[in-house]
């Protein structure tokens, strides 16, 4: 069978990896909010009065926030909401559907599962994977 992931965890990895990860989940919020209070649209890449940033001239958070992303993204999981710190970790179910654990910034563990179509909408209890 074919999968969208290479890495997937266990929900026993997912929930140990998710310790190490909860700082740098909340550094990714805390500098996505002082960016957004200098009016810096991460997502275009320039601050919203519309005029450019200059030449290679980003915010220092910026770069710092991307880094944080790519930290989090080469342990395994996927970065889903940078605002709301919404964290998806490819699982294999035992049917052998490739499923998301989804974790959310300032939930005390992984409590919920969704399939990949569904997304964050289709969250549904870990007890029922």
């Amino acid at each position: 069978m074919k999968y969208l992931h290479e890495k997937h965890f266990t929900i026993e990895e997912a929930k140990n990896l998710l310790e190490k990860m909860k700082p740098l989940v909340e550094r990714m919020i805390q500098l996505k909010k002082i960016l957004d209070v200098k009016g810096y649209d991460i997502y275009r890449h320039r601050y919203f009065t519309g005029g450019p940033n200059g030449e290679k001239n980003y915010p220092p958070e910026l770069e710092e926030l991307i880094a944080v992303i790519e930290r989090i993204e080469s342990m395994g999981a996927l970065v889903k909401g940078i605002d709301q710190g919404l964290v998806d970790f490819p699982h294999i179910r035992k049917n052998g559907q490739e499923v998301y654990l989804c974790w959310m910034y300032g939930e005390d563990t992984i409590k919920f599962w969704h399939t990949i179509s569904e997304g964050f909408m289709g969250r549904k209890p870990i007890e029922e994977i």
